[in-house]
């Protein structure tokens, strides 16, 4: 069994618990004010880093996520790895669905780890969860590769890249800093049940495309009061599409 590179660290500057809106940068003072729908647990003591109130998964969006992917799997799977875990949204999600023996989290940013360790022990499923410090791609190659047959893997990468917020498709062989051929390349040595969390502009053209079995892809479009999410999830067997 592979050793997770786990940072133990109790605390780090950038995890905070904001309190009052006063204490909060004005560029995150509307994802503050949806702090509930984020993670219901809040008030317990959820620690964040700035840049996380971004990109986390609100929580009812990452339970149905959990749900879908846990159906799609094939029942010889009983492991998930998360690749981009940040301060785990998605993560406690997955330990939460009862559906894996183990729950692999990875993120290369300490300071978000620390918070998501802690987020996990508040939802009480941090005896599931192996957090592992470090790039996804490097840790899945030298650690976690021995798992790759037992394993789903679950990725929510950066969505940076020219067009994302203005395009009306999004091109994914420009997302930024991982491509989606870049992803898939990586993971697909592993196992070939790969979920990806994508901007709901996805070029579905480039999705069918990069699909090199012959199972239909499902794409799933999610919606939070009566708002759509901007991600897609794709899943390599069913493909999932939000």
């Amino acid at each position: 069994m592979p050793t997770a590179l786990e940072k133990d660290t109790d605390s780090a500057s950038s995890c905070k618990h904001y309190d009052d809106a006063r204490q909060v940068p004005w560029d995150i003072k509307k994802y503050y004010h949806q702090r509930y729908s984020l993670f219901s647990k809040y008030d317990d003591g959820i620690l964040m880093t700035d840049t996380a109130w971004y990109g986390v998964t609100p929580e009812p969006v990452a339970n149905m996520v959990a749900q879908h992917v846990s159906e799609g799997a094939p029942a010889s799977k009983a492991v998930l790895i998360d690749c981009f875990a940040g301060v785990g949204g998605n993560t406690i999600a997955f330990a939460l669905s009862g559906r894996w023996k183990k729950v692999y989290a990875i993120e290369k940013d300490g300071d978000a780890l620390i918070c998501g360790k802690n987020n996990a022990r508040i939802y009480g499923v941090e005896h599931l969860i192996s957090w592992c410090h470090g790039d996804c791609f490097e840790v899945i190659k030298n650690e976690l590769a021995p798992l790759g047959q037992y394993s789903v893997v679950f990725a929510s990468p950066p969505w940076g890249g020219p067009g994302y917020s203005t395009d009306p498709i999004f091109d994914l062989s420009t997302m930024q800093p991982y491509s989606l051929d870049a992803i898939l390349g990586s993971f697909r040595p592993i196992t070939q049940e790969i979920a990806i969390f994508l901007p709901r502009t996805s070029d579905l053209q480039q999705l069918a495309n990069a699909n090199h079995s012959l199972i239909k892809v499902k794409a799933i479009h999610y919606c939070m009061e009566g708002a759509s999410k901007q991600a897609i999830i794709l899943i390599y067997y069913l493909v999932i599409i939000e």
